[in-house]
């Protein structure tokens, strides 16, 4: 096991590499940075923005063969992901990004799993009957519902409650309140902000996965194993949960663990509905400010984040399918 994990981390750090400099190549062909100065004024001398620009690894007049190991080297020798177009570094907005978008992400993501893997369970066992039908038209109502219109139906709902209470008990825009001293009442702050994006992100992502699960488990609810299981005593509950669902859930598992890597440069529209400065939304700000190395970073967040998601897919599955492990 450790020598089959090993060579995967060793293909999938090659992976990695090739698809973060092949990033670069792109971003380099389709941004401009020196685009930011064009519309200063006072325009500023070509000189001032050749000069700013080559500070920042930036200047389109230098090969970019040259600019490529210049940032090539930062990044292995001093893991330096580079300046942003006005001076940023792009390692501190990366690392406040990432932390921002784990803290929104993390709850979301496991509510999401746990409710959408329990419904699918639930209506499985109950195919057919009013329960199972009527979460099936609730699940393809907020499969097929933009997340725009959900997220602003949330922030309405949100408003109207801070009215009914007479008290703000839900913050719509940020991730924290800049006066907030002292850890609970920190930790409080930061839940009333949660809430209602966490909300639209379980509302917009569950339904997915109760209509696979449940798919799933019809497939399996009638196999002969189980209907063993059934005759040496077991209720037909425990039996699916015993035996059905271990196999039934393993496509779950390998989807669910190349799709959470997707979720944290994904939440775009959610981040931009409810101000808050996450991955997602930094991408979209990276590309449109001519970030180049912003992008590069992002991408090779996301690349990680993928090869992590794809090493964690085949350890499941070999837990859950004692047919791998005996391969």
């Amino acid at each position: 096991m450790i020598a089959y994990l090993s060579k995967r981390l060793a293909v999938w750090a090659v992976l990695v590499f090739v698809a973060t400099n092949l990033t670069y190549f792109l971003a380099n062909a389709m941004l401009d940075p020196r685009s930011n100065y064009v519309a200063r004024r006072p325009p500023l001398p070509d000189s001032v923005v050749d000069a700013t620009l080559s500070s920042y690894n930036l200047n389109d007049k230098v090969p970019v063969l040259e600019r490529w190991w210049t940032w090539l080297t930062g990044v292995v020798l001093h893991w330096d992901w580079g300046k942003t177009p006005v001076g940023l570094s792009v390692n501190e907005q990366i690392s406040f990004r990432m932390w921002s978008s784990v803290q929104l992400l993390t709850a979301a993501t496991i509510i999401s799993i746990l409710l959408g893997l329990a419904v699918g369970v639930y209506t499985a066992l109950r195919q057919y009957k009013l329960s199972d039908r009527a979460w099936q038209l609730v699940s393809l109502a907020t499969i097929n519902l933009p997340v725009p219109v959900l997220g602003l139906g949330i922030v309405l709902l949100g408003i109207y409650l801070n009215q009914a209470l007479g008290h703000t008990a839900f913050y719509v825009s940020g991730s924290e309140s800049v006066d907030v001293q002292g850890f609970w009442a920190s930790l409080a702050d930061r839940a009333q902000h949660l809430i209602l994006p966490t909300l639209t992100l379980v509302i917009s992502g569950y339904g997915g996965l109760h209509l696979l699960q449940r798919s799933l488990l019809l497939d399996t609810i009638n196999s002969d194993y189980v209907r063993t299981a059934r005759a040496k005593g077991l209720t037909r509950g425990r039996a699916v949960r015993k035996h059905a669902l271990r196999t039934a859930i393993i496509p779950v598992a390998v989807g669910i663990a190349f799709a959470i890597p997707a979720v944290f440069t994904g939440a775009v529209l959610t981040e931009t509905i409810f101000a808050w400065e996450g991955m997602g939304r930094y991408f979209v700000s990276s590309i449109n400010t001519n970030d180049i190395n912003g992008v590069v970073a992002v991408a090779a967040f996301g690349a990680t984040a993928t090869a992590i998601g794809a090493i964690l897919a085949d350890v499941v599955v070999v837990y859950l399918d004692p047919r791998v492990r005996v391969s």
